[in-house]
Parts: C-alpha cells; structure tokens; sequence
C-alpha cells in the first residue's frame, strides 16, 4: 500500500442524508512520494438541482448563487474522474457518506461509477487502533495527530483535503512503523459518524428566521 499513487477526495452537498441531498462542490488533491501536492488539486462547485438550506449555506460558504452557473454533476464528475485517473481515492467517513452520494449521483445521471480502490481514514485508523472506543471523527483525528489546520476553511472540500491528506500522512507512517504493508479490513467495525450537534442548532436556526420571515410576510 506504501507504493500507490493516492487522490484525497472529499465533497460537499446540501445536507447529509445521501440519499436525498445533492453534490454542491467535489475536491481532490494528490500525493506523490509521501507529500501534498497542493498545485496538483482539482476544485469544482456543482450545480444542484436542490436549494442549499442556510444552514448549509453558513456551514459550507457555498451559496445558492455561486452554484448558479457551476458546472452540472456529469460535467464536474468527468473532469474529477480525468483527474483521479488510476489512484487511490482516500476519503475521511467517505464509506459513510462520499462514496454512497457520488454512487447514488451516477445511478441517477447513468453513469459509471469510478472504480478506483478507496481508503478511509476513519477505517484505517480504527484498524491499528481497537482501544479507540471515541467516534473517528475528522476532528477526533486532527486533535490526535495534532495537525496543524491554519490556513485551512473546515467544510471546503479542496481545503478539507488538504487536511484529510495530512491525517492519511500521519496513518500512513503508523503502518510503516508497525510494519504493515497490505490492507485487510473484512470484518472491521467502525463506529458511524454523529451529527454535529452544531448542525442542527444551525437548521433549528435557519428554520426560525424562515417561519419568522414567512410569518411577518402573511401579515403584509
């Protein structure tokens, strides 16, 4: 696993259930011989065919009128896979979330979902590490490592590789450290994702000021 050529992905989307929200923005960065190649990264805003919440909207800095004239799923999506090529895709809870939402957008748009092997950081670290018993959230990962995350906008999907590349770094030399050159993860439980309770005090929000606006509206 130490030889491949890797391709950290991550995506943004109008809300978290995979199955009924929308891809907002894909980004990927590579890593070449141990390092984050930031000049070599790929970043596209996608048009949704789904309005973003306002919650989403202040989470993620994507806004409705900026996805305005942002390139259709299909567009962005080839431009992505040309980019990926034949590496690895690394994700962070991608197995819980990116992957199942960009699968779900090829079957809808009947396209071939990419068939590139795919890492978890999530999992690879739940591998080497069973005495965890906390959520391997990014932010459990960040405070573990210590990565250093200025510079860096949380909820960016370019900027959020860069992180999640630097978490994989630090996983990546456990495994050289412990020796372990290939991947077995059949049968390994991972705890799944929270939502952040920042989240819903963020839709709880948005909704009020919605109901407020819709309720001083009827009075007009």
């Amino acid at each position: 696993m130490h030889d491949r050529r890797f391709c950290v992905f991550d995506l943004e989307g109008t809300g978290i259930h995979f199955m009924t929200e929308c891809i907002t923005q894909i980004g990927a960065v590579r890593i070449k011989e141990g390092d984050i190649r930031p000049d070599e990264s790929f970043n596209s805003l996608v048009k949704s065919p789904k309005p973003i919440p306002p919650a989403i909207e202040r989470l993620t800095g994507i806004s409705n009128e900026a996805i305005a004239s942002a390139p259709s799923f299909p567009e962005a999506y080839e431009r992505f896979a040309e980019f990926a090529a034949d590496a690895v895709l690394v994700t962070q809870a991608g197995y819980e979330y990116d992957v199942p939402l960009l699968q779900h957008h090829c079957k809808q748009h009947r396209l071939p979902m990419l068939a590139n092997p795919i890492f978890d950081t999530k999992a690879l670290f739940t591998l080497i590490h069973p005495e965890v018993c906390e959520v391997v959230s990014t932010d459990f990962l960040i405070r573990y490592y210590g990565i250093d995350t200025n510079g860096l906008k949380r909820h960016d999907a370019l900027d959020d590789c860069i992180l999640i590349g630097n978490i994989f770094l630090k996983i990546l030399q456990e495994y050289r450290e412990r020796d372990i050159e290939h991947l077995d993860i059949r049968g390994l439980k991972v705890k799944r994702f929270q939502i952040p309770g920042m989240y819903f005090a963020e839709l709880k929000n948005s909704l009020s000021e919605l109901e407020a606006a819709e309720g001083s509206g009827s009075a007009g």
